[in-house]
């Protein structure tokens, strides 16, 4: 979280000791996932969340303690049975697993904090590799932590080189979409790996109706966004005022004039197929690692052989989500939108797009429980 780096990094400066708690790991259902932070100041003040309720009320009295102790860095896990998740009006039931971090020098996390916060503000994307649980008599601290940049140079150290490796191989893989995960060796060290980079961006290839009903889905679900049209009318500051900028230029050119990485959505919607070929063969060309176009079949099939016909690599063509969005049946302008958002967002968090809906086993199961409890005489009761 941009948000507990930047006040770490104040809170140094400062001269202040503060603890940065993460949720590293879960298991169940939880009120938050793993990467969820909350800086904790020396004067009891916070930045960031770990979900309310008790589960942050007795973290954040836990780094108070650390704070006060003097302690080390430690693993904590927190289980939120279904009497403490109903007392804060929650529907779940897990376990949750932290890293209280204390930092006490601003030598300790200040340098990696700042290139953290770079890489959200538009830097190199850089990751965390910090240990949370050191192999028995292995003598390794747990908090040890590797800076894993994007060229693969490093800073800082787990303690073991075997772990570093390991660590940096993970960590590359991570880097383009700021992922993370959570690794258990052969010898029972465990690793927290978090990557870092700029907020999502998405380019609108076409400023027609379609990418202006997804340009609100963008911004609300927090995208940079950048249109390019070849037609001032159809892209300018009036018609996308959400837009970090708006470009008029050819579709094969306009892609030089905004920020591309591999955390950049392209979506191609311009208004004809000569002009849809000259954009996805630019997109395609980018580093952007998801690329959607919009259109029928036979016209995603068209622009393929033409992709082909330029020499573009098989294994980049198959990347190109054609036709774009997931099948919701979608026909007006919103409806298209909004099923080109849901693959988006099921692209960037590891999703399936199948429906969420309850299976038949626990169906059954909470049928069976109502109607024992329905032949005693009981209530069964459901928490809101």
């Amino acid at each position: 979280m941009y948000e507990v780096f930047r006040e770490t990094i104040n809170a140094l400066e400062r001269g202040e000791q503060c603890v940065v708690a993460t949720v590293v790991r879960t298991k169940g259902s939880t009120p938050q996932k793993p990467g969820a932070k909350l800086l904790v100041r020396q004067d009891g003040s916070g930045v960031g969340t770990l979900g309310g309720g008790c589960v942050e009320g007795d973290i954040w009295f836990a780094a108070s303690e650390l704070l006060r102790d003097g302690g080390g860095a430690e693993l904590k896990d927190y289980t939120l049975t279904e009497d403490l998740a109903a007392r804060d009006g929650l529907v779940c039931g897990g376990t949750m697993y932290f890293l209280l971090d204390p930092i006490r020098a601003p030598g300790a996390l200040a340098p990696h904090a700042r290139e953290v916060v770079e890489a959200y503000e538009g830097g190199k994307p850089v990751a965390m590799a910090t240990l949370t649980k050191a192999p028995p008599r292995s003598g390794l601290a747990v908090g040890s932590r590797l800076l894993v940049r994007e060229d693969g140079t490093t800073d800082g150290s787990l303690g073991d080189a075997g772990l570093d490796h390991q660590a940096t191989r993970t960590a590359q893989d991570l880097t383009a979409h700021g992922k993370n995960t959570y690794l258990t060796t052969r010898e029972g060290a465990q690793i927290y790996v978090e990557a870092y980079t700029t907020p999502p961006t998405m380019v609108l290839l076409g400023g027609g109706h379609i990418s202006k009903a997804l340009s609100g889905l963008a911004t609300t679900f927090g995208f940079r966004l950048y249109v390019v049209d070849d037609r001032p009318e159809f892209a300018n500051p009036e018609r996308f005022p959400m837009a970090q900028d708006t470009v008029v230029a050819p579709y094969d050119t306009g892609l030089d004039q905004v920020p591309v990485n591999a955390n950049t959505f392209i979506v191609i919607a311009t208004r004809g197929h000569q002009y849809d070929d000259m954009a996805t063969e630019a997109a395609v060309r980018s580093r952007a690692s998801y690329i959607g176009l919009i259109g029928s079949k036979r016209k995603s099939l068209l622009i393929f052989e033409e992709l082909f016909r330029q020499g573009i690599p098989e294994e980049r063509i198959r990347e190109i989500r054609a036709p774009v969005g997931l099948d919701i049946g979608g026909r007006t302008p919103d409806e298209i939108a909004l099923s080109i958002m849901a693959e988006i967002q099921m692209y960037r968090l590891g999703g399936a797009g199948k429906p969420m809906r309850m299976d038949d086993r626990l169906f059954k199961k909470a049928r069976e429980k109502g109607l024992k409890a329905q032949e005693r005489g009981l209530t069964v009761a459901v928490p809101l």
